[in-house]
């Protein structure tokens, strides 16, 4: 069985620009802007960290915590941002993993609950997740879901 890595980006900061860029490949949000969120993290200016699951010295998961997810429940924060994992490494419970460990950290800086959006209905019940509510995501037309973990 395959053994991986699961790090936080303060634990390989020098990975940053590349983590930026695979996020940005993954979601198409400008790599600024990912960039940005691991500044103020690394920099200490937030609490909010970025997780990354990785195969050797290649990204194949990750997720973030931010402030708001571009969605107009300001009052759910913060939330679970951009969690992906690489499809020939699905299945496999990596996801869970980085969902599980970003909980634990949070929780153990005093951050609960913590919130994400989505458009799966039943993959993050599976991690301990609950279905919350409906928002409005910025500029998009369908409503998502948000889920809440305490």
């Amino acid at each position: 069985m395959k053994k991986y890595r699961y790090i936080t980006l303060m634990e390989k900061p020098m990975i940053k620009n590349l983590a930026a860029e695979w996020f940005h490949s993954k979601w198409g949000i400008p790599k600024e802007e990912y960039m940005e969120y691991m500044n103020a993290y690394l920099n200490k200016e937030t609490e909010y960290g970025w997780y990354l699951c990785l195969d050797g010295e290649k990204i194949v998961a990750g997720l973030g915590v931010i402030e708001n997810d571009f969605h107009n429940r300001k009052d759910l924060a913060p939330n679970v941002c951009a969690v992906y994992t690489e499809e020939e490494y699905r299945r496999k419970g990596i996801a869970g993993n980085l969902l599980n460990m970003v909980v634990v950290d949070m929780k153990n800086k005093g951050i609960t609950p913590i919130y994400l959006i989505t458009d799966h209905t039943t993959f993050y019940e599976r991690y301990g997740w609950e279905f919350l509510c409906m928002v409005q995501g910025d500029g998009e037309p369908e409503m998502s879901r948000v889920y809440i973990h305490r």
